[in-house]
């Protein structure tokens, strides 16, 4: 029954050559991952103390002192936020997020705004920008100044804010050095940064203070995972906003390893992150497959991920309309992409047209659209596994010689 659980239920199964992408599931899981999810689940555990663990095992790859499971990287910046504004004042904790009266702002540059923004205006922040976007509109070459940075800063401000990348350490260190003169913690979203394993500790080492990351996505875990990383206090205080506190004062022991009782003012109620919980399970499942991701050889993926590129590559070179180039795992930093640029007049179908039949079909499949207004369509092999490959280069092809 479970093996054709998509037909009983009456939904497809697409075939996801557009990467790790939530909506559609996130990562495939291993089945070390799966059984050590399934032996939990047979299991009654302190979720504190679980956690406890947890950080144990994954701090020695971020290079923090502590870190916890969340239900996201989404999740972990709205904790993030919280821990910033209340610390490990439970009084704060059990208003968000109402933040009148207290200081609630999150200091961001301009070019750094996103749609993930709600998430840290979630938990009760207002972000202030500083800086102009220059560098993201090609109008100039200068980007994150320390001087701008530091003049946005009040007696309101709680945390800085930094959508990270391998590629702007530097103005994280420059943003880093600025919030450490006022003792303010840098929240960085380094959600889709692996690989490489070298990147789990990478922001730290720049000078993030907390860093998001999704589980969901290379490290393989649980579609529903992330991971926040970053000091004792800052953490304990995200766990506290999260966990269930259905349990009274005289007889609640947090793990000392992670909650430091003798800094709290009172045993916290339920608090913001109440509805961000994460299960035994979540837990377990991003703790084996975060110790697979960091042992793995990344080499032998990237080798058959790049022989299966080249395979569709060549296979595309019998339609008139499409150059297809591999771009190796070399040059993106991360993993190997194949772009599809389409001629479409010789096509006579817009990249739009050829994107919609190819998830109308049977089975859908979903390519990467990140660059459908230039005319390219790309395959992101993350999710892609041998069986799809022929499918796919079938469905590639019918689509693109159909004519309208």
């Amino acid at each position: 029954m479970t093996a054709n659980i998509c037909e009983r239920l009456g939904v497809r199964r697409w075939i996801n050559a557009g990467g790790y992408l939530t909506r559609l599931g996130g990562a495939p899981l291993a089945p070390e991952v799966l059984d050590a999810m399934r032996a939990i689940s047979r299991q009654s555990v302190d979720l504190s103390e679980l956690q406890a663990a947890a950080s144990a095992a994954i701090t020695p790859h971020t290079g923090t002192d502590a870190a916890i499971v969340t239900s996201g990287a989404a999740a972990a910046l709205t904790l993030a936020s919280a821990a910033a504004i209340a610390g490990l004042d439970t009084a704060r904790m059990d208003r968000l997020p109402d933040t009148a009266g207290i200081a609630n702002e999150i200091v961001m540059h301009r070019g750094h705004r996103s749609s993930y923004d709600h998430a840290i205006r979630a938990a009760g922040t207002r972000i202030v920008e500083f800086g102009v976007n220059d560098i993201g509109l090609d109008a100039g070459f200068r980007g994150i100044e320390a001087w701008d940075a530091e003049a946005t800063i009040t007696e309101a401000t709680v945390a800085f804010a930094f959508a990270a990348s391998p590629h702007n350490l530097h103005e994280l260190e420059t943003v880093a050095t600025v919030a450490d003169r006022h003792g303010l913690p840098v929240i960085v979203d380094a959600a889709p940064w692996l690989p490489p394993a070298e990147n789990l500790r990478r922001f730290a080492d720049a000078g993030a203070t907390l860093v998001a990351f999704s589980g969901g996505k290379a490290l393989g875990a649980p579609g529903g995972t992330g991971i926040l990383a970053g000091p004792h206090d800052l953490i304990a205080s995200a766990l506290l906003q999260q966990t269930d506190m259905t349990t009274l004062p005289e007889t609640w022991h947090p793990p000392a390893s992670l909650v430091p009782r003798e800094k709290l003012t009172g045993m916290p109620r339920h608090g913001i992150g109440r509805g961000l919980k994460v299960s035994k399970e979540d837990i377990v499942g991003l703790v084996v497959a975060l110790e697979r991701f960091v042992t793995a050889d990344q080499s032998v993926a990237t080798a058959a991920q790049e022989a299966m590129l080249a395979d569709i590559s060549r296979a595309l070179t019998t339609v008139d309309g499409v150059e297809a180039t591999v771009i190796t795992a070399k040059e993106t930093g991360r993993r190997a992409l194949l772009n599809l640029r389409l001629d479409q007049a010789t096509l006579d179908r817009s990249c739009f047209d050829i994107s919609n039949a190819l998830k109308s079909g049977t089975p859908p499949i979903q390519l990467d659209e990140s660059g459908i207004r230039e005319g390219v369509l790309t395959v992101d092999p993350a999710c892609l596994n041998l069986a799809d490959e022929p499918v796919l280069i079938e469905r590639l092809i019918a689509v693109m010689t159909q004519s309208r």
